[in-house]
Formats: structure tokens, C-alpha cells, sequence
């Protein structure tokens, strides 16, 4: 009895499933059949036209055109001439006369027959693509044939899969692991063989089947291992080596770079899948020794750079992760061994792989061996001496060292000479590292800048670009020793008199030998560091008057870090904390006001970019102020922000003068400053009384409501002080705006928009007020700026933000009127689901029969789909609750309202005709 009430449950799935789609077939049918009745007409009318044109001309040409003669009645030939014949040659016999044809009639043609024109037939149509053809079979499946016995296939086939499962749960398809496994290893040794037969016929198909079946045999041992336990680690490992080794082995011998990147993949993560969690390293790093041998005899034979960048990866990766994760410091004696030994391996591959590059007349290199091996293997030598700095200083002098005999012994060869000047680059280098990890910050400023000086002035002499710019960063970092150096020392108690800063001034000018000892008696770290700005100013000045714009940019960049750095320090020590960042408020706020005075007189685009940089490190100071204080107008905030708001002001009028892109730029960012800075007034102000949510979501958007009202309707207001000059920034602010207006609605969807103390009325609230006003400003903006280019789906996703609205405006309802509560689980209950159900689907007959009514074939579609959208709700979800009275209501309404439909709109609207042609017509 439970098997026939099974049964005729899957009939009756199988019925309620096939009804929507036969339905939905059966439109799209009747659409098909109208597409081609309408191209049959037009090609009908087009044919008619043709006929009637050839007609008409036809009578002209054949009283124009004179008789066409045929080749028998061809008037006397023009003589040729006589050619002189041979004397010994005699004349032929004369031919006999050809009996007489019967002269035919001259034939008027008005052109020849095979120019003609053919007849017009209309092109045939595309041929469908596979979704199409897969389409109009599933339709064809279900609207012709046998449709009883086809539903009873279906029913079959799932009684079948359920039997299946029955016997598979009940244990009647058992069969031992040991059985499985080997039949899988049996199947996949007799794929190898058959494609190692294979491999010079079929090479393609070969390799694919050969890496396969190594790949399964691999899965296999892992899984005898791992999950079922039927082998140890140790013979599981010993077999996944022979493997691998066997795969590396083919690829050589069949020149398979693919084959070889699998076998050293397969390699490498053998131990990983087969670790029995015993943690034993020089197990591992031996192994992965033996690995790396392999792959040096293979770039012996092969000069395949892939497989050498796995093994880089792969050992140092799984090298670094091990020592992060276990290493001790007793592991020392045992690991240190296998570093120096990958790095002889790595250090040795980019030379073999240059000098196989060398005997092919190319000149390449491995750039990512050559200076990634070094740096890994010193950042885990430092790793392992855990920080001992002279250790490794002498660690850095000895492969500086290193680096230099190989680079003195290839410079001879020419095909490695660029090789040669990477192993000078790295001895240089690491000579350079080992100067501060020996002496002190000090000394190794003084170092730092005359290495930097001289190979500054060795650039100049030699004109290499590289060394003088590599000299110039050895001055900066000769700078940021310094710094180091003073920074234990203590500064002196007065603003802007005290010592540390001197010295800086002193590195920029070039002179730290001459006045480093009294610049750190005198003790001025303020004063010290303005010097240093000033000397980057000044430096910048002389640099572009000379015409030397770059380096002109750079020592202003210079000079403005250490203004910046310094001021921001001064504040930091003297000004009190709750003051301190309307103070750093200030601080861009001046910086920017005097590079836009400067830039009024001498116009630079840096100077520009200075007040612009100020205006924006408003935002993140604004947030901070929120972040410390609650608000940005906290304590003297208010008055920070009115002289940010003067300074501002005059800052635009200056940049105004030069009128460039910056300048626009810097007014955009100032309109969006403040609405960002009274969002955030809103939001203190919102916690502070307490508000509901629905209030507090108001509030937050207000400001930016209101610009992006201005900017369609009050654009003159926000184009000051630029003018006209600002219009093509407009795009760009509206832009802005509704991004962030888009991002405050998506994230007040989840807000339940309370309005206490006010009632809860749906659409008359607060916060769905203002996120309906959001859309109908979208929309505005969308129809105004409208064109042929605007792609459809804007409004697409505008009719879906307005359909999450309404969801959510109904969620709302059932939350305040249902009493449901508001969080993840109001989704799951009766009365919303009941209630989407319904609003949905009022949707979808709206726009149902208000695109069929007027003749609108997109709203027609959308109610369309909605309507389907709600049927399978229905079908998957709501069938569930046919239990109680809530969703058996959903389904009767959805059937009323679908009866509705039939009765005022059955059918689809009809498209406009193809117009035909006046002349067409009155033929």
C-alpha cells in the first residue's frame, strides 16, 4: 500500500511539474509560429515587389537591345594574314564540304541568359546552436508523441534510481575495499600499458592517459593508506616514489614537459598526503634532497625552466612553512646541512640553465632563481639564527663573497654576461646588508651615504642610470638610520627647539661628517627635521627652474614627508589628547592652503596634487574623530572644521587660476567631504537621543539625498568656484553619490525601520520614505540621460531594486503587523511566505495585464516571469505548508489571480508588424 501512494505521489509531482512547463511551451510556441507567419508575409511582399520591378523593365530592354546572331550565321571573317609555308612542305587535301544547317532565326535577348537575375528567394535562416536544438527537443519532448508513456519513463527511471538506493542501503551491492582497490589499480596498469604502445601513434592522447592513470594509481596508495589503513606510511611512500620516479622517467624519455611537471608536483605533495604526523624533518628534507637531484638531472638533459621554479617553490614554501610551524633551536645541527644544500642546488640550476641558453645562441637567464634564491635562503638563515646579528653579517659577507668570485669568473664569457652583472648586483647587495648588521644606526649612516655618494658619483662618470639612482636610495636609507639611531635619544621639552631633527637637515645637505656631533648636542629634533623639509623645498625649486622636473618631484615629495612626519610628531607631544587630531585636522588642511598660494603663483601640477592630498586625508581624520570622540565636532572640533571649511575655500579660488583636471578633482572631493562629515554628526546624534532605527537610517542619508538633488536641479549651486569648468565633473559626482546612496539602501534593507514613537505605516515611515525617494532619483537620472546607448539593463536592475523594496516592505509588515520577530528565521514562517506569495504575484498580474493592455512587450515579460517565479515558489517551498489554512491560500489566490489573467489578457501582446513599403502596398 506505501509503494502505490509513493507512486502516485511522483505522478503527481511529475503532473504539477509538467503543467507550468507545457504552458510556458505552449507561449513560446505560439510566439515561434507568429515570428514566421511575419517573416513569410514580408518575404511574400518583397517577392512581389521584385516581379513587378522586372516586369517593368523588361519590354524597355527588348526594344532596345539589337538581335543576338548565333555563330552559324556569323558575317565574313576579317582575312588573316598570309604566313609564308615551308617550299618542301605540300598543301593539304582540300576537306569535304559540311552539309548545309538550316538557318535559325536571329533571337532578341535583352541580356544574356547568364545575367539574368534570379529570383529573389530570402535567406535561409541560421543554424541553431546546441542550446536551441537541446530546447526545441525538451519542447518537442513534452507538446508531441506518446506523452503517456514518456511520463511513465520518467516515473520508471526514478522508481529505478530509488531501487538502487534501497539495494545499496540494504547491503546487497557490497563489495570488499581490497576488491575495489585492486580492480581500480588492474584497470589503471592496462591503461598505462595500451598508452604506452600508444605514445608515438597517438603522442596526444598518450601523455593525457599516461598522466591519468599514474595520477589514479597515486590515489589509490593515499587511499589504502590514509582512509582505509591497509599499508604503512613507509612502503606507501616507497610506491608513490616508484611512481613518480617512473613519470619523470617518461617524460624524458617521450620529451613531456607536461608529464615532468606532474611527476615533480606529484613529488612534492607526496609527503604531504602520505605525513603520518611523526614530524621528521631530515626524513623530508631528504627526501625532497633526492627530488631536487632529480630535477637538476633532468635541467641537465632538458632545459625545462618550469620544473626548476616547482622545485623553488615547493622547497622553500614547504621548507619555510615547517620552520614557522616546528622548528626549535635544536634543530639547528640537523636542518642547517639541507639549507646550504638547496641553496647550492639553486644557486647551481640558474648557471646550468644560462649556459643551455648559451649554447643556443640566446642570452636569458632565470631572473627568478637567481635573486630569489639568495633572498629566501637569508631571510630562513636569519629565521634559524634567530636574529643574531653578527652571525649574519658574516653570513652576508660570505655569500657577498660568493657572488663575487662567480661574477669575476663570468664576466670573461660573453654569452654570460648578463648573468655575471646579476651575481655583481648580488655581491654588492649583500655587502651592503652586512654593514648595518655589524655596526651601529650611526655608523651605518655614515656608510650608507658615502657607498650612496660614490656610487652616485660612479654613475655620473660611467652614465649608468642604475647605479646613480641606486645611490640616491642609499642617501635615503642612510636617512632612515639616523633616524634610528636618535630615536632613543631624548628630545628637549620645548616645541620646535629641540635636537633630533638637526641631524636629518644635516643628511639631506650632505654634511653629517662635519656637524653630526653638534647638531646631537644642540638637541632640536623639530627644528632638524623643518631643515630637512626646507632643503627638499628649495631642492625642488632649483631643480625646476634648472628644467629637471622629475627629480624636481621627487625632492618636494621629500621635503613634504618630512614636514608632514614632523609636524604630526609635534602635535603628537604636545598637544593634548582630546585635542590632538583636530590638530592633524589642521594639519592638511594648512598644508594644502599653502601649496595652493604657491600654485596661484608658480602653477605645478604637485602643488595641485598637495591640496587635493589634504582634502582627502580629511575623510579618515573625520572617521577618527568619530572613532575617539563619537562626532567630528567634539570639544574644539567644530572650530578645527570651520577653519578646514576657510582654508578649503581659499584653497579652490587658488586652484582655480590654473584651472587643470586637479583642480576639479580637489572641488568634487571637497562636495563630498561634507556630506560624509554630517552623516556622521547624524549617526552620533541618532545614539546619543536614543532614536529608532528607522530615524537614524533617515538621518544618515539626508545629506546625501540632498546633494544629489542639487546636482540635477541646482547645479549651478555646486559648480562654484570653478564655473563652467566643472560641468564635466558632474557625471563623476553623480556618480559618487548614488554609489554611496546605493550602499546606504542595500545596508538599511536590514534594518526593520522602526519609527517609534510614531506607529509603523507601511511606505509612510521614515526610512521607506527616503529609500523610495533613492529610487525615484535614480530613475529620474536614468531617463534624463537616456539615449541609445544606455543598456537595458539599468532599468532592469532598477525594476529589481524596486521588487527587493517591495519584498522587504513586506517583510517589514509582517515583523510590526505579524509580530513575527525580525532576524534570519522570519524567512521561514507561514505568514511571510504566504504574504510574499501574494504581493508577488498582485505584481506579476499588474504587470501582466498592463503590458498586454498596452501593447508592452517588456512589462508584459516581467509580470510573466514573476508570475513563473511565484509558481515554482509554490511548487518547491510553499507545497509545504498545505497543511494549514496559510498555504492553502497562497495556492488559491495564485490560481484566482492566474484565472484573472486568462480572462483579461490570455495572450501575449502583439508586436508591431513589419511595415512595408507605400510603393509595395499600392502594387
Amino acid at each position: 500500500m506505501d509503494e502505490m501512494w509513493v507512486v502516485l505521489g511522483l505522478l503527481a509531482v511529475a503532473l504539477l511539474l509538467a503543467v507550468p512547463v507545457l504552458l510556458v511551451m505552449a507561449l513560446v510556441s505560439v510566439s515561434a509560429l507568429k515570428r514566421r507567419v511575419a517573416a513569410l508575409e514580408e518575404a511574400f511582399a518583397h517577392r512581389a515587389g521584385e516581379s513587378e520591378a522586372t516586369a517593368a523593365v523588361s519590354p524597355r530592354a527588348a526594344a532596345v537591345v539589337e538581335p543576338v546572331v548565333v555563330m552559324e550565321d556569323a558575317g565574313p571573317a576579317v582575312p588573316a594574314p598570309e604566313m609564308p609555308a615551308p617550299a618542301a612542305v605540300a598543301p593539304p587535301p582540300p576537306l569535304p564540304p559540311l552539309p548545309e544547317r538550316p538557318a535559325r532565326p536571329a533571337v532578341a535577348r535583352a541580356e544574356p541568359e547568364y545575367r539574368q537575375r534570379a529570383a529573389w528567394t530570402p535567406p535561409e535562416p541560421p543554424e541553431p546552436n546546441f542550446v536551441e536544438r537541446g530546447v526545441e527537443r525538451i519542447k518537442h519532448w513534452f507538446t508531441s508523441g506518446n506523452v503517456p508513456i514518456k511520463v511513465g519513463m520518467l516515473v520508471m527511471l526514478a522508481g529505478v534510481a530509488a531501487l538502487l538506493k534501497y539495494a545499496s542501503d540494504a547491503g546487497w551491492l557490497t563489495v570488499p575495499m581490497e576488491l575495489r582497490l585492486a580492480g581500480i589499480s588492474a584497470a589503471a596498469l592496462a591503461g598505462l600499458v595500451f598508452a604506452w604502445r600508444r605514445r608515438e601513434s597517438h603522442r596526444s592522447f598518450a601523455l593525457a592517459v599516461q598522466g591519468g592513470m599514474i595520477g589514479i594509481l597515486l590515489l589509490v596508495v593515499f587511499a589504502a593508506f590514509k582512509n582505509h589503513g591497509m599499508i604503512d606510511a613507509l612502503p606507501a611512500f616507497a610506491i608513490s616514489v616508484v611512481l613518480i620516479a617512473g613519470l619523470c622517467v617518461m617524460a624524458v624519455l617521450q620529451e613531456s614537459r607536461t608529464l615532468a611537471i606532474l611527476g615533480v608536483l606529484a613529488g612534492f605533495m607526496a609527503p604531504i598526503w602520505l605525513s603520518d604526523g611523526s614530524g621528521n624533518h631530515v626524513g623530508l628534507f631528504s627526501y625532497y634532497a633526492v627530488l631536487n637531484a632529480g630535477i637538476f638531472a633532468i635541467a641537465w638533459v632538458r632545459p625545462w625552466r618550469v620544473l626548476n621554479l616547482l622545485g623553488f617553490v615547493f622547497t622553500w614554501g614547504i621548507g619555510t612553512a615547517w620552520g614557522v610551524l616546528d622548528y626549535e633551536p635544536a634543530h639547528f645541527a640537523s636542518t642547517e646541512p639541507f639549507l646550504l644544500l638547496f641553496f647550492v642546488f639553486y644557486l647551481l640550476l640558474p648557471l646550468l640553465y644560462a649556459r643551455k641558453a648559451a649554447t643556443e645562441g640566446s642570452a636569458r637567464i632565470d631572473g627568478c632563481l637567481l635573486f630569489g634564491t639568495p633572498l629566501v635562503a637569508f631571510s630562513l638563515q636569519a629565521g634559524l639564527l634567530q636574529g643574531e646579528r653578527m652571525p649574519l653579517a658574516l653570513c652576508a659577507l660570505g655569500v657577498a663573497a660568493l657572488y663575487a668570485v662567480l661574477a669575476r669568473l663570468l664576466l670573461r664569457r660573453e654569452r654570460l654576461h648578463l648573468l655575471a652583472q646579476g651575481y655583481a648586483i648580488l655581491a654588492v647587495g649583500f655587502a651592503t646588508l652586512a654593514v648595518p648588521l655589524a655596526l651601529s644606526a650611526r655608523v651605518t649612516a655614515s656608510v650608507f651615504a658615502l657607498e650612496g655618494a660614490g656610487l652616485v658619483w660612479l654613475g655620473l662618470m660611467q652614465q649608468r642610470r642604475l647605479a646613480r639612482w641606486t645611490g640616491i636610495g642609499l642617501q635615503l636609507a642612510a636617512a632612515f638610520a639616523f633616524a634610528i639611531g636618535v630615536a632613543g635619544m631624548h628630545g628637549g621639552a620645548v616645541a620646535v627647539a629641540n635636537a633630533v631633527f638637526m641631524g636629518a637637515l644635516l643628511i639631506a645637505f650632505g654634511v653629517v661628517d662635519i656637524l653630526f656631533k653638534q647638531v646631537a648636542k644642540a638637541g632640536a629634533a623639530f627644528s632638524g627635521a623643518l631643515l630637512i623639509a626646507l632643503a627638499g623645498f628649495v631642492s625642488a625649486w632649483l631643480y625646476r627652474n634648472a628644467g629637471n622636473v622629475p627629480l624636481a618631484v621627487v625632492a618636494y615629495g621629500w621635503g613634504l614627508a618630512w614636514w608632514l612626519g614632523n609636524v604630526a610628531t609635534e602635535i603628537e607631544r604636545f598637544i593634548e589628547p582630546d585635542s590632538r587630531l583636530h590638530g592633524l585636522l589642521l594639519l592638511p588642511g594648512v598644508t594644502g592652503w599653502l601649496a595652493a598660494e604657491v600654485h596661484r603663483r608658480r602653477p605645478a601640477l604637485a602643488l595641485s596634487l598637495t591640496t587635493l592630498g589634504g582634502l582627502l586625508l580629511a575623510f579618515p581624520l573625520a572617521f577618527m574623530q568619530v572613532a575617539r570622540d563619537g562626532q567630528p565636532f567634539a570639544g574644539i572640533g567644530a572650530w578645527a572644521w570651520l577653519l578646514f571649511a576657510v582654508l578649503g575655500v581659499r584653497s579652490l579660488l587658488c586652484l582655480r587660476v590654473a584651472g587643470n583636471a586637479v583642480a576639479g578633482l580637489a572641488q568634487l572631493a571637497w562636495w563630498l567631504l561634507w556630506p560624509t562629515v554630517f552623516s556622521l554628526l547624524a549617526w552620533h546624534v541618532g545614539r546619543h537621543f536614543e532614536l529608532a532605527g528607522g530615524w537614524v537610517g533617515m538621518l544618515l542619508a539626508l545629506p546625501w539625498l540632498l546633494l544629489a538633488w542639487l546636482s540635477m536641479r541646482r547645479w549651478h549651486w555646486l559648480a562654484q568656484p570653478l564655473g563652467d569648468a566643472f560641468d564635466r565633473y558632474r557625471t563623476a559626482m553623480q556618480a559618487t553619490v548614488f554609489a554611496v546612496l546605493g550602499m546606504w539602501w542595500l545596508l538599511s534593507l536590514d534594518n526593520p525601520a522602526a519609527a517609534a514613537p510614531l506607529p509603523w505605516v507601511a511606505l509612510l515611515n521614515p526610512l521607506e520614505l527616503v529609500q523610495v525617494a533613492v529610487l525615484v532619483l535614480a530613475a529620474m537620472r536614468l531617463w534624463r540621460g537616456r539615449d541609445e546607448h544606455t543598456p537595458p539593463w539599468l532599468w532592469v536592475g532598477a525594476a529589481l531594486a524596486a521588487l527587493v523594496l517591495v519584498t522587504v516592505m513586506t517583510l517589514r509588515a509582517v515583523h510590526h503587523w505579524g509580530g513575527e520577530p525580525w532576524n534570519e528565521g522570519l524567512l521561514d514562517t507561514r505568514l511571510a511566505q504566504t504574504s510574499l506569495t501574494v504581493v508577488w504575484s498582485l505584481l506579476g498580474v499588474l504587470g501582466w495585464v498592463t503590458g498586454s493592455r498596452r501593447g508592452q512587450w517588456g512589462l508584459w515579460l516581467a509580470g510573466a516571469i514573476l508570475m513563473g517565479v511565484v509558481l515554482a515558489k509554490l511548487l518547491l517551498i510553499d507545497r509545504g505548508n498545505l497543511g494549514d489554512l496559510l498555504g492553502i491560500g497562497a495556492f488559491i489566490a495564485y490560481g484566482l489571480l492566474c484565472t484573472l489573467v486568462g480572462w483579461l489578457a490570455p495572450a501575449p501582446p502583439r508586436r508591431a508588424p513589419a511595415t512595408v513599403d507605400n510603393e509595395e502596398t499600392s502594387a
